[in-house]
Order: structure tokens, then sequence, then C-alpha cells
């Protein structure tokens, strides 16, 4: 995340003077954390005021929150349509992500991928290295689902949802599970998995007998959809960007 910082030339700055340009709070504010013993580099208290740090390497945390370093990378969330294809291009002509993100300059990763026909909440970055680890399954980054299903759902359902469901490439871990709303013919369930298999909400819920009608993801790890609209993108707070750092250990 890309912040207007001036440092020495030593590429150096005060870390006090960091904070505060950084938007923690005023100048004096941050001097009392730091003399506070609430602020940390690289897993040191630093309470000597006046202390240089580099910016785009530093591990900071105020108050046991990560400060993301300075960096060129940028870190974006969208709220994929249904029908767009999660891909940069796509030989058939389908509506891609690279036609929602036209007019932006970089170079874009989606980390992972959500099926064509399922909307919400996709990151895109051109940060390689942070895409390849919020992606990969050993970090177990949780996934939030709100599936549209045919049939009522009761609660032996979400007991066996929860219980662990084993599809024909192997066992699915369902972390959470509740029904929101539920009528004769439709239901509509909140999912927390952390896999990414292909297809896997969908394959998971017509294992159980429910079909999925519509499908969204609402979060991913910390982050959340929230109220951004279909086709939008918007930035990474810098509090989001630090607890998904902390979470893939970056």
């Amino acid at each position: 995340m890309t912040r207007e910082i001036a440092v020495d030339d030593d590429g150096q700055i005060r870390l006090q003077k960091l904070l505060a340009q950084s938007g923690v709070a005023s100048r004096r504010r941050c001097e009392e954390l730091m003399l506070e013993g609430e602020v940390e580099v690289d897993g040191e208290v630093v309470t000597r005021l006046g202390t240089k740090v580099d910016p785009r390497t530093a591990v900071i945390k105020v108050s046991g929150k990560r400060l993301p370093p300075i960096s060129d990378h940028v870190y974006l969330v969208l709220n994929k349509p249904r029908g767009v294809v999660s891909t940069m291009s796509d030989p058939q002509g389908r509506r891609t992500l690279s036609d929602l993100v036209a007019d932006r300059p970089e170079r874009l990763f989606h980390v992972g991928r959500l099926d064509t026909d399922t909307s919400g909440l996709l990151l895109l970055t051109n940060d390689g290295d942070f895409a390849h680890r919020m992606a990969h399954p050993s970090f177990e980054v949780e996934k939030t689902y709100v599936a549209e299903v045919a049939g009522r759902l009761n609660k032996g359902t979400v007991a066996e949802l929860l219980a662990g469901v084993t599809l024909d490439d192997g066992p699915v871990e369902v972390r959470r599970a509740r029904v929101i709303d539920t009528s004769a013919d439709k239901s509509i369930i909140e999912l927390v998995i952390h896999e990414g298999r292909n297809r896997i909400v969908r394959r998971l819920l017509d294992q159980v007998g429910h079909p999925v009608r519509q499908l969204s993801r609402t979060k991913f790890g910390p982050i959340e959809l929230g109220t951004l609209a279909g086709g939008r993108l918007r930035e990474l707070s810098d509090d989001e960007l630090g607890q998904l750092l902390e979470l893939v250990g970056l």
C-alpha cells in the first residue's frame, strides 16, 4: 500500500514520525504510545524516541495491531457479479475480471477464484507472494458464503454439515453453519469453510440434498464485502491489510 512517507537519505525514518504520517495518531500521541510500550518493531518493544526504521521492511505493531509496510503493491476487494469468469482473459469471449479492472494500471492477480455463477468477495493484488499465501490451503484462511438452496433446511442437516461431509475428492470441514431463513421450498444458509476446491460449496450442499440456487461469498478471512456494489472495487484499509499479513505470516 503506497503512502507518501518522507524518508531520510538512508531510506529510514523516525518511528514516531512514521506512525503519525501513517495516520495512527498525532505525533505527540505516537510518542506516548511508544513510551507506554505499545509499539513493537520486528518483535521487540521500542520505547526510545527517535529510533529509526525502514518503512518498507519493518514489521511494526501498535497495541498489537499490524501496521502494513510502505509498498508499491495494491490490495483490492472486488464484488464479483454472477456471470463473470474468475480469469483475466477468456478464449470463449465471456466477461472476465479484466473487464472490471480495465482502468487500473497494475498487473493484478486474483486470490483464488469464484465460480462463474457465484458472486461476491474476491481479492485482487499485484503482490504475488501475498496472493500465493492467501490462496494456499496450509494457511486455512476462512471463507464465508451465503447460499440460497432448494428445500427446507433443518437442524439435522446443519449437524450433518458440521460433522463433516465426504465428497468424491475427499472430506470437507465446515467450520460454522447457520440457517438464516427457511420456508417450505427454499432456505438461506451461511457456511464458513477454509478450502478452495472447485465448486466445493455447491457440491457440499448438493451432497446433503439441498442444491444451490444462488451463492455469494461475503467474507474472506476478516475482510467483509459489506455494502460494496456488484462490479465495484475498493482498497483494503491499513487495518484490514495488517490483519491479512499477520494471518499468512508476511
